[in-house]
């Protein structure tokens, strides 16, 4: 097939992750990046081999030789830049989470529907070996009816910046619009929205907080004005629940992995503690009326699937997917849609620490407002 040509944008820590992971792909030829910091786009082009570097993303835009355009900016960028990429021809990949609300999510889906172009979102979480075992055994019926799940994820001390890695841009509001929740909770409640099938959120009640003791400089150069911890509580509609707990910073030794339980059975998905992420997962069930805890082998179970299932290969990687939807070989997951509920629950979350109480869909979307960088 074809290689599918692509334009990075941004070229910091996130840009250059993706152009790693763009070089272990056959079928992915990045042509060109472009960045405000000419010096350092320079720099990353030289070191990925790429020819043409640029510093105004229209100008870019403006090639037809390009396919697709892949996103690496902070939070309150993704959906302006995405949406004139979308408007120029471009198909769109872009960092999570979706934006920096539901309301400029939102206007991210409708512009891909319009123009007729596919909008990715980076959801590592849902290639996960333990999330393709959960899913089969979902599917199969191993846990009956689904309906309750719990998204956990854990760092004892890992705040951007402030504890000594990352960007200061990651603690402001003005360009992140939110801390944990937007950082790390939307790959955990992402990935159980996936597993749940994405159900329809109802009424969100959560709290926030900012709260543990950080380096006085670091706080006063940052404005960290972000929280470190967010609690949440969702009804679904149809009776489904989910609860999350995600920290940036907490006193406590780890949480347990993510789980989700239904009325033959449960998983638990591993713990994924501080910047590192471990592969496990454990199936509970009830055999001949005796209670079974039992660990899936996902070594084997990706090796076997390797080699049976058709373009099983299209869902090793978040980018792999993405190529290999473009190339028309899968049909492209709702990332997208799945980022923007996602995006609604942490939205729901804030909205009722302000407010101190349980709020409701409609008031969510209604109370959602753009956070967008003016380019």
């Amino acid at each position: 097939m074809s290689k599918i040509r692509i334009g990075i944008i941004g070229v910091g820590l996130i840009g250059i992750t993706h152009l790693k992971n763009y070089a272990d792909i056959a079928d992915a030829e990045v042509v060109a990046v472009c960045d405000i910091n000419e010096q350092a786009a320079r720099k990353v082009a030289g070191q990925f081999h790429i020819k043409d570097v640029y510093t105004d993303f229209r100008e870019m835009l403006r090639r037809t030789d390009i396919d697709a355009v892949d996103v690496c900016l902070h939070n309150n960028f993704h959906a302006p830049v995405t949406n004139e990429a979308l408007e120029a021809g471009k198909h769109v990949y872009c960092e999570k989470p979706i934006a920096g609300t539901y309301y400029d999510g939102n206007s991210m889906l409708e512009m891909a529907k319009a123009c007729n172009k596919m909008l990715h979102i980076q959801l590592n979480t849902l290639y996960r070996k333990e999330t393709k075992a959960a899913k089969a055994l979902i599917e199969e019926g191993s846990l009956g009816k689904l309906y309750h799940a719990r998204s956990t994820g854990f760092r004892r001390r890992g705040r951007p910046f402030v504890d000594g890695y990352g960007t200061k841009f990651f603690n402001r509001k003005d360009t992140a619009a939110g801390g944990a929740l937007l950082d790390m909770g939307v790959y955990h409640i992402a990935q159980m929205l996936y597993l749940l099938d994405l159900p329809k959120v109802k009424s969100v009640s959560g709290k926030v907080y900012q709260e543990m003791d950080m380096d006085a400089a670091r706080r006063a150069e940052s404005g960290f004005d972000v929280e470190e911890l967010g609690l949440g509580f969702i009804r679904f509609e149809g009776g489904v629940t989910l609860d999350l707990i995600e920290a940036w910073s907490i006193h406590m030794g780890g949480f347990e992995g993510s789980s989700l339980v239904g009325s033959k059975g449960g998983i638990r998905l591993p713990s994924y503690s501080s910047i590192s992420q471990t592969s496990g997962l454990s199936f509970h069930t009830t055999i001949a009326d005796m209670d079974l805890d039992s660990n899936v082998n996902l070594d084997d179970m990706e090796l076997r699937w390797g080699r049976l299932k058709e373009d099983y290969d299209a869902y090793s990687s978040s980018q792999h997917h993405w190529i290999a939807a473009l190339q028309g070989r899968v049909p492209l997951l709702p990332t997208a849609e799945i980022a923007l509920q996602t995006m609604l629950i942490s939205e729901g979350v804030y909205l009722s620490d302000r407010l101190g109480r349980e709020v409701t869909l409609d008031e969510i979307i209604t109370h959602s407002a753009s956070t967008n960088v003016k380019l």
